[in-house]
């Protein structure tokens, strides 16, 4: 199969996935063996690519041409291999990992779940081979649209609101600030294509191009930049496997993915740090962090203080890009892999306890590792790659970052890391000791058991994977130097 086939097949097998999970609504193992085949068959397709990219071919697709200057086009660089890699395979194990919750939980509407899954993810492969501008918009508007149904799925009221400022603050970000920014761009250099060494060439005032990358930055509002945040804690009230899309799987990482992808393609590091004092970037990414991780610790609902911990750790993704050094960025796009691998283990492990307990706080996990010994030991591990510590993926990101800091002596980044790290242990590993460490059942009997064997297998091998990510790093490793190779 050639890889313009490749490519389109990517595209349009979550479409064909949706097709005949409809048709098969009626038949509830029928229907999820179509969703788990149409992932496994996504898989292929996306790893097909990969020996290409590595090779340092960069695949591509023209679908047509809106005008001369607009059109909507696909390449597979290095980046975007690396998020379609991420993407296509969490969507195999979240499937799983929604069989068992769906159906433990006994949510209505099952069959629309997983349709708009399945579109959520096509959307996300769009974002990923997307090469220009143009058609990242498209897809990123596709993927908001395409979760908002997924966020309020209860239907309640309360869910109602909370997808009313999920959809609100996306869509206002993108069209009054990520839009005009494409068309500025355009404007200014007579292209919107990602570019290797970016498409400023020219003489700029310092000021534009500062405004331009906070529009970028700011428009894109799936990165959760603060004050550009408020929508991911709200979208806490939809279904655990949701919460997982939202912040392991597409959505979060759609954000910081495209962030990351302007500042090396159309602005490139070169170009920024010549021409600009990027710090304001860095000192935004920097605030967001700390004032995160402070809520995130002051949270007793876990799934809450899971979301402010996301919006902590995707700003370490802006902040090591800020930065503008090859060894901070290569962390920056570790850190994308690590932190879809880790936060899906602790949201998965947040499902879990609900399923098998209806627990939801933190302070109500007191000796609950003794009677879910699989889940919270994944949980551990998941907390141990936000914080940074070996032998898990979070380390080697966070190790390139601080890396990258110390290089260039920006010792506002290294404090921020510092600070942030103390702040990750103090709100992650008190639920691991008293999950294992206390009881406060004087009985000493587990009232409740591990939750549904889909659930810990989808927990489980996560968290295996978070720590397979530290040992052998290396196919992640090649496309991030490839990537460093080409923006700078």
């Amino acid at each position: 199969m050639n890889s313009q086939l490749l490519i389109i097949s990517a595209l349009l097998l979550p479409i064909i996935g949706v097709i005949f999970i409809a048709l098969t609504q009626k038949n509830i193992n029928l229907r999820e063996t179509c969703t788990l085949i149409t992932s496994v068959a996504l898989i292929y397709i996306v790893y097909s690519l990969l020996p290409a990219v590595l090779n340092g071919v960069h695949p591509e697709l023209y679908l047509f041409n809106i005008t001369s200057s607009l059109a909507i086009h696909f390449k597979v660089e290095p980046l975007g291999m690396l998020f379609a890699c991420i993407a296509s395979f969490l969507w195999l194990i979240n499937s799983i990992y929604s069989i068992g919750y769906m159906r433990s939980n006994k949510y209505k509407h099952q069959t629309r779940f997983y349709i708009y899954f399945a579109l959520a993810i096509a959307s996300t492969i769009g974002i990923a081979f997307s090469a220009n501008l143009f058609t990242l918009f498209i897809f990123y508007e596709f993927l908001t649209l395409s979760t908002y149904p997924l966020v309020t799925h209860k239907g309640t009221d309360e869910v109602k609101r909370a997808g009313r400022i999920y959809l609100g603050i996306l869509l206002a970000t993108s069209i009054c600030l990520f839009l005009p920014a494409i068309i500025w761009t355009h404007y200014l250099t007579g292209t919107i294509e990602f570019t290797r060494g970016g498409v400023f060439n020219g003489d700029y005032q310092p000021i534009v191009i500062i405004s331009l990358l906070l529009m970028f930055t700011y428009g894109i509002g799936k990165a959760a930049v603060m004050p550009v945040h408020r929508w991911l804690p709200s979208a806490m009230v939809a279904p655990t496997p949701v919460s997982a899309l939202l912040h392991a799987v597409a959505v979060v990482k759609a954000g910081v993915f495209s962030v990351v992808k302007i500042i090396i393609y159309i602005f490139s590091p070169t170009f920024l740090s010549d021409i600009i004092d990027v710090n304001v970037l860095l000192y935004l990414a920097g605030a967001t962090i700390l004032i995160a991780s402070v809520i995130a610790l002051r949270s007793d609902n876990l799934k809450r203080r899971l979301a402010y911990s996301t919006i902590s750790q995707l700003s370490y993704v802006i902040l090591a890009t800020a930065l503008l050094v090859p060894i901070s960025i290569m962390g920056a796009v570790l850190h994308i892999l690590a932190h879809a691998f880790g936060k899906i283990t602790l949201f998965f492990a947040a499902g879990a306890i609900y399923t098998a307990t209806k627990k939801t706080e933190v302070s109500q996990l007191d000796g609950i590792g003794r009677c879910m010994p699989w889940t919270m030991a994944a949980f551990a591990i998941g907390s141990l790659s936000m914080i940074g510590i070996p032998p898990t993926a979070g380390f080697l990101s966070k190790w390139f970052i601080l890396q990258g800091a110390l290089d260039i002596q920006s010792w506002f980044a290294v404090t921020v890391i510092v600070i942030s790290t103390l702040l990750n242990t103090a709100y992650f590993l008190p639920i691991v000791y008293v999950a294992f460490f206390r009881n406060s059942n004087t009985k000493n009997v587990c009232t409740y058991n591990e939750a549904p064997f889909p659930i810990v297998l989808a927990v489980s091998i996560t968290a295996l994977m978070t720590v397979i990510l530290f040992f052998f790093p290396e196919v992640p490793l090649q496309l991030v130097k490839l990537l460093i190779g080409e923006g700078l």
